[in-house]
């Protein structure tokens, strides 16, 4: 039959025809609407859950970051008692004299109950060295420290120069100094950790991995580079694995006791610098150079 022929619809079966579609379409966009509301809601809470997820992991290592650290640890291989690592010729770590091989922080002497206005370097083992043996330039330092940034960018060349002429050896001393600015995370006890975590295995990548650390230093009251951080730059500095010695806080009693002997003695700042037994004191002699150049002339 031809569309001609087919009969006429009603006026009433055109409305409800109509009627029909527009049920349709509007079942349509109401099904596409729940659809759409269903995948809005599920959006959220996937993005909540993402949130608190990543507040949970802060909180967790923040925790794990604070928990309470041992009063007894080791001593770190090729590093001494009193929290130094010492450095000679070409960077090269010289093995302590001390045999202590662990440490005790409830064995450390009290603090002054007055501020002191110097240090005993005596108490904490430096002295001058023997006639004809390099000068021992003991740094103090916090890896969180702007100034101790300063002093190594500014003063580490000339340091450098003169451990190679065999003039000086240069001991690094970090300290948990500024944890208190690290946002909570103890970055400060964290970073020399892990430090001593790579004099421990790795000696010979100890002063690049130091450097590592003064180069991405992070900001005070930041929270400090994560562990795993921390672990990175060990490996690209060529150190072996450390992250399970992190993970462990192998050394941070080792840290805690340097920290706690350093302020019995009176060191109260970062940077702390001798040199040859002889204390920097930037308020009078402003050129560590010249200071360093004085001591050395004294020496001869």
């Amino acid at each position: 039959m031809s569309p001609k022929n087919e009969p006429r619809l009603t006026n009433a079966q055109r409305t409800a025809q109509a009627r029909e579609k527009a049920k349709a379409i509007r079942d349509t966009q109401l099904k596409k609407e729940k659809r759409n509301s269903w995948m809005i809601r599920g959006g959220v809470l996937l993005a909540a859950l993402v949130v608190i997820a990543i507040i949970a992991l802060v909180v967790i290592n923040t925790n794990k970051a604070n928990e309470p650290v041992a009063e007894t640890g080791p001593v770190p291989a090729n590093a001494n008692v009193y929290g130094g690592v010492v450095l000679g010729k070409d960077a090269a770590v010289i093995a302590p004299t001390t045999t202590e091989t662990s440490v005790d922080v409830s064995k450390v002497p009290p603090m002054p109950t007055a501020a002191p206005t110097s240090v005993d370097p005596a108490s904490i083992g430096i002295k001058p060295s023997a006639s004809g043996e390099p000068a021992p330039v003991v740094v103090y330092l916090d890896f969180m420290c702007p100034a101790c940034n300063g002093f190594e960018q500014n003063y580490g060349p000339g340091l450098d120069k003169l451990r190679s002429e065999g003039k000086v050896t240069v001991e690094y001393r970090p300290l948990p100094f500024l944890d208190r600015f690290s946002s909570g995370t103890n970055y400060s006890s964290r970073s020399a950790a892990a430090a001593a975590c790579v004099v421990d295995k790795s000696p010979e990548k100890y002063k690049a991995y130091v450097d590592s650390l003064f180069a991405n230093q992070p900001a005070e009251n930041s929270k400090g580079l994560d562990n795993a951080t921390l672990e990175k730059y060990a490996t690209e500095a060529g150190a072996a694995d450390i992250s399970s010695c992190v993970a462990e806080k192998t050394f941070r009693p080792y840290v805690a006791y340097g920290g706690a002997l350093a302020a019995s003695a009176g060191v109260n700042a970062t940077p702390t610098v001798f040199v040859d037994g002889k204390q920097w004191m930037p308020e009078t002699d402003k050129d560590f150079n010249a200071f360093v150049t004085k001591v050395l002339d004294a020496k001869k």
